[in-house]
C-alpha cells in the first residue's frame, strides 16, 4: 500500500491480494479509505493527510481527522505531510515551541494517537537551507496493538524536497531470544522450593566465581525446560480455559451441569484467575511500569509501553562502511564482527 501528495493533491494505492477498500471519503485536507485484510479480516483505517500551511486552517485539518475517527469507529493509520512539526528540534533554527507546535501535540494527545519515532534519519524535508519534519505517521492504539513492531524509516530522496518514508509493519524478525527470569513463575506453587531443590543439587570444583558461574548454567537449562514441559505458554493457556469453561456454559444453560461438571468449572475459573495474574505480571515486566500497584489490570497499556521498548531497542538501519543497510542479517553479522574484534 502506498500513499503520495504533491501540490494538494493525494493518491492513495493498494494490493488487492492484501486489503480490499470496504468504504472512502474525500475531506478538505485529506484522503481515507476503510479496509479490510484479506488473511485476518482485521477492518481498519487510512488516512492520506496532506496539511495547509495557515495556523488557523490546522485546526480545520485538526477537527476533520476527530471527526473521520469518530465516524469509523476503528483503528486507525494516518500518513503523509502535515505542514507542522512538534517540537522546536524537529526543525532547523527554531526557536522556542510556537502555537502550532501546541495545537499538533496537543490534538494528537486528545485523540490518544501514537507518534512513533522516526529511523534513520531526524528530518523528512529540506530545501538544502532549511531542515524539518513535517511528514509522519500517526497510529490509533487499537492499529498498534494488531501490529505491534510497526516502524517508520526515511530513505534516500532523488528529486523531491521530501524524503521518502517507509513505514513497516512489521514482520516478525527470525533470532535466537535472550533467557530472562520471568517473574510470574513465581505465581506457580512450590516454585522457590523446586528451584532451592535444583540449586542444592548442582556440584562443581573449583573457585567461588566458577562455582557460581557454572550453576548459574545450570540452573538456566532447568528454568527453561521446566517453563516449557510444565509451566506452559500463558497465553495459549488462557484460550483453552476460556473455551473449556465457554463450552461447560453452553452444557449448563442447555441441560444443567451434573456434580462432576460443576466442580470443572470451578476448577477450571480457579486456574484462570492465576493465568491473567500471570499475564498480567508478564505484561508489567514487559514494559517496566513497576510503579503500578499490582491488580491495576491495564494489559492494553502494557502493550503499548512494551512494544515502545521494542522499538527503541530495534537496530534497523545502520551505516556499514559508507552505505546504509537495513538488511537484518548483514546488520546482525556487522555488530557481531565488530564486538568480536
Amino acid at each position: 500500500m502506498g500513499a503520495s501528495g504533491a501540490s494538494g493533491g493525494i493518491l492513495i494505492m493498494w494490493d488487492r491480494r492484501v486489503v480490499e477498500k470496504v468504504d472512502d471519503c474525500v475531506g478538505q485536507y485529506t484522503l481515507v479509505v476503510s479496509l479490510r485484510n484479506i488473511d485476518d479480516n482485521f477492518l481498519w483505517a487510512f488516512g492520506s493527510v496532506y496539511g495547509p500551511n495557515d495556523d488557523g486552517e490546522r485546526r480545520v485539518l485538526w477537527n476533520e481527522m476527530a471527526g473521520l475517527m469518530s465516524w469509523w469507529d476503528r483503528p486507525w493509520c494516518f500518513g503523509g505531510d502535515f505542514n507542522v512539526v512538534r517540537f522546536p528540534s524537529e526543525r532547523s533554527g527554531a526557536g522556542g515551541f510556537s502555537t502550532a507546535m501546541e495545537e499538533f501535540s496537543e490534538f494528537i494527545h486528545g485523540q490518544s494517537l501514537v507518534d512513533i519515532p522516526l529511523q534513520g534519519g531526524q528530518f523528512t524535508w529540506s530545501n538544502n537551507q532549511v531542515w524539518s519534519k513535517i511528514d509522519r505517521f500517526l497510529l490509533s492504539p487499537e492499529w498498534e496493538e494488531h501490529y505491534p513492531n510497526v516502524s517508520q524509516s526515511r530513505l534516500p530522496r532523488l528529486l523531491s524536497d521530501h524524503f521518502p518514508l517507509m513505514f513497516d509493519c512489521g514482520a516478525q524478525r527470525e533470532g535466537k531470544g535472550y533467557f530472562k527470569f520471568e517473574n510470574m513463575w513465581l505465581k506457580s506453587n512450590g516454585f522457590v522450593d523446586l528451584v532451592q531443590r535444583w540449586w542444592e543439587s548442582y556440584v562443581f570444583q573449583g573457585l567461588p566465581s566458577f562455582v557460581m558461574a557454572n550453576k548459574l548454567k545450570a540452573l538456566k537449562v532447568d528454568l527453561k525446560k521446566w517453563n516449557a514441559e510444565v509451566f506452559g505458554d500463558v497465553g495459549k493457556k488462557k484460550k483453552e480455559l476460556l473455551e473449556g469453561i465457554n463450552e461447560l456454559e453452553c452444557f449448563e444453560e442447555a441441560r444443567g451441569l451434573v456434580e462432576e461438571e460443576r466442580v470443572q468449572k470451578s476448577d477450571m475459573i480457579r486456574e484462570l484467575e492465576k493465568t491473567l495474574l500471570c499475564e498480567e505480571v508478564n505484561w508489567r515486566q514487559k514494559s517496566r511500569a513497576l510503579w503500578l500497584k499490582e491488580g491495576d489490570n491495564n494489559t492494553k497499556f502494557f502493550h503499548r509501553v512494551a512494544n515502545s521498548h521494542r522499538r527503541f531497542n530495534h537496530v534497523g538501519v545502520l551505516r556499514i562502511n559508507v552505505a546504509l543497510s537495513s538488511d537484518p542479517v548483514e546488520i546482525k553479522d556487522h555488530i557481531v564482527n565488530y564486538y568480536d574484534s
